[in-house]
């Protein structure tokens, strides 16, 4: 075991499973090193009923390729991904049935923020919100509770939950317990490890990090979840194209090499900004000033390039810096090769409350980084140039 940091140590063999895992040649008719991308909607059947692949929304080899590696990554024995990160959450919606109740983290993604409180609820799910600490979320349990949903790293304002305290809660009242791992993925992150029932990745982010393709994935250790799982991928049929598949198999090869890069890069920028004058605030938990630091070393083994900072001044103050900047495009997704910069209120959140969104501090200075993998040093330079123009 070697030191991290302080973090927990880095998963062994990582590469080697997004490169090998169920990837082997002699499998393929012609033997092929990369994974075959299998275009077709339907298969032939030997006889009526007796096939080893039915119909390509039910099993695709393409799929089950990725399906095994991302499973195989997070310590799974079930994986199954989707069309996107939010069907992909829609289908964790599927594991609840009419009058179930659900208690979700206050600052999650607006996109679920929305399909929780507009979709949801129309099918007789109970939502509500509860702050990320442990207490919070016991307090709002109920007898029809079946379900706790957080992100760690939260979106956009870095929280942590303490994902070994809340398994502990959950299981003492029988209700699952849902992560989303998006900002950190099974390299820097593993929550199954740490007690949690089903883990979700917008694969569309970090796990794909090329910025072309929307997927989703859910992974699981239980048993009767991942049956329950692959029967609403194929009841709902919430699937991705083989593909966006094969692009994503072929991204994880490089993953834990762009995610230490993309480390890095935030660390570097994040310490840079700290000191800056015209910033009020910086929310990166790889940074001792993080009041969740020492949380994160030791539920995690890094950190992605996802942070966030506040700038000194109000919504037009935001704007001029966001325009001003070169190479960080003001976009709405984050975890590519690309910078990306986005505000918050008016881009990502602007579905939840005014009023939740103000309690959370998703202000209109608060302006969200998704830093990529160019030469640290334009970034900083950009970053300088943007601040001085306010």
């Amino acid at each position: 075991m070697t030191d991290n940091d302080g973090y927990l140590p880095l998963p062994k063999g990582f590469t080697t499973i997004a490169i090998h895992e169920a990837q082997d040649p002699e499998q393929w008719s012609h033997h092929e090193i990369v994974t075959p991308i299998t275009m077709t909607s339907t298969f032939k059947q030997d006889e009526p009923g007796v096939f080893k692949y039915q119909y390509g929304r039910i099993g695709n080899p393409t799929r089950e390729v990725l399906e095994k590696v991302i499973a195989k990554m997070e310590c799974a024995k079930y994986g199954a991904c989707f069309s996107s990160g939010l069907g992909a959450i829609t289908t964790v919606i599927g594991l609840l049935e009419n009058g179930d109740h659900m208690i979700c983290m206050d600052d999650v993604y607006g996109g679920t923020n929305r399909l929780f409180l507009q979709i949801a609820t129309k099918f007789g799910i109970e939502v509500t919100f509860a702050d990320g600490d442990v207490d919070s979320f016991e307090r709002q349990i109920k007898p029809n509770t079946k379900m706790i949903f957080v992100e760690s790293p939260t979106n956009p304002t870095m929280r942590l939950c303490d994902i070994k305290a809340i398994t502990s809660m959950a299981k003492r009242y029988k209700v699952m317990f849902v992560i989303d791992n998006t900002f950190l993925t099974p390299y820097y992150q593993r929550p199954l490890l740490l007690g949690a029932d089903v883990v979700m990745h917008s694969l569309t982010k970090y796990m794909n990090g090329h910025s072309d393709i929307i997927m989703g994935a859910l992974v699981t250790n239980d048993d009767k979840l991942g049956e329950k799982i692959y029967f609403l991928q194929k009841a709902m049929g919430v699937v991705p194209s083989p593909f966006d598949c094969s692009q994503v198999l072929r991204s994880l090869k490089t993953l834990a090499l762009r995610l230490k890069k993309h480390q890095a890069n935030s660390l570097v920028l994040a310490k840079y900004l700290e000191t800056h004058p015209k910033i009020e605030r910086v929310l990166h938990p790889g940074l001792p000033s993080h009041p969740q630091h020492e949380l994160a070393k030791r539920q995690s083994s890094g950190h992605s390039g996802m942070f966030s900072v506040y700038l000194k001044g109000d919504l037009e103050t935001s704007k001029k810096f966001l325009k001003s900047l070169k190479y960080f495009a003001l976009g709405g997704s984050l975890g590519g090769a690309e910078s990306l910069i986005a505000l918050s209120t008016k881009m990502t959140h602007t579905s939840v409350p005014k009023d939740q969104r103000d309690k959370l501090g998703i202000t209109d200075n608060l302006i969200r980084i998704s830093v990529g993998i160019e030469d640290v040093e334009d970034l900083i330079a950009d970053m300088k140039y943007a601040l001085d123009q306010i």
